[in-house]
């Protein structure tokens, strides 16, 4: 009897010691909204290419839901019910450097009128070129592919793609969906400034937006071989009171045939936005 007892204490405390061990780790889970704290500066120096510079080429992608909404958020419903789980949003930490984005009066209220209705504005339904810096974090992989005068970004969504002049850099010549790249180097880091945006892309599925007086300056670092540090200074003085950051990681892809695919939506929004213009037949 003494010995059942013995083992019923110690199972006890077995129990006991493994909730407490459960508890600290929730503990430790950052609330919905939060972001986690800063890492301290990586050592890393990656490999060279030709030129001397860091070595950036291959494929990447994001593991975080940004692209739903740059705001640390709970899961949510989709935008169609019939689509049940498949549709829902699901919950993510926030990327945004203190959680607020400094949305004049105005433009606060027009980002909830784009949320309100982002089943017929959010340009990614309709297959739109998705813009600086939001192509970065779509749920679909891109490509960096290094020369010593341009860097070219291709993009799986929309097989978009963009130049960064690495060595001539100009004004951009007309303003467009994915903006106008000059790129330079600052030590272990690539520099990229980014400006000619229209006003037609969006941040995220959330209605976060900007005008066309957007300018961007991203910034990629290497913290490990298949690791990427990326941040992006946001600044639109007609939109937001003050310049705002976001940052992430971004991912290689290791496989041994890790490529970029062809993804070219248009021919799935064409029912979408020109089904109403179709010609009815005659009677």
């Amino acid at each position: 009897m003494q010995h059942s007892r013995a083992q019923d204490a110690s199972t006890g405390a077995t129990v006991v010691t493994a909730t407490a061990a459960i508890a600290l780790s929730l503990l430790s889970i950052p609330a919905s909204g939060q972001t986690r704290p800063a890492q301290p500066p990586s050592t890393y120096k990656a490999p060279r290419t030709a030129d001397g510079h860091p070595d950036l080429n291959g494929v990447w992608q994001v593991l975080n839901t940004a692209n739903w909404d740059l705001q640390g958020h709970a899961a949510g419903p989709g935008l169609l019910f019939q689509l049940g789980a498949i549709g829902a949003v699901p919950p993510g930490l926030g990327v945004v450097e203190g959680e607020e984005i400094p949305y004049l009066p105005e433009a606060a209220a027009k980002k909830r009128e784009n949320f309100a209705n982002r089943l017929t504005l959010d340009p990614e339904i309709k297959c739109f070129l998705p813009g600086v810096p939001r192509a970065t974090y779509m749920p679909y992989p891109f490509q960096i592919v290094q020369s010593q005068k341009y860097i070219l970004f291709s993009y799986e969504f929309e097989s978009a793609i963009r130049n960064v002049n690495m060595e001539n850099h100009k004004k951009a010549p007309i303003d467009s969906w994915m903006g106008w790249s000059n790129g330079h180097w600052e030590g272990e880091t690539l520099v990229i400034d980014v400006t000619g945006f229209n006003d037609e892309t969006w941040f995220d599925r959330a209605g976060n937006f900007h005008s066309d007086a957007l300018h961007v300056v991203e910034r990629y670092t290497a913290r490990s071989p298949d690791t990427l540090s990326y941040e992006a200074l946001i600044e639109d003085p007609k939109v937001f009171s003050r310049p705002w950051k976001i940052r992430m990681l971004l991912y290689r892809h290791g496989e041994p045939n890790a490529q970029i695919l062809e993804f070219k939506c248009a021919e799935f929004v064409e029912e979408l936005m020109y089904g109403p213009l179709r010609k009815k037949p005659s009677k």
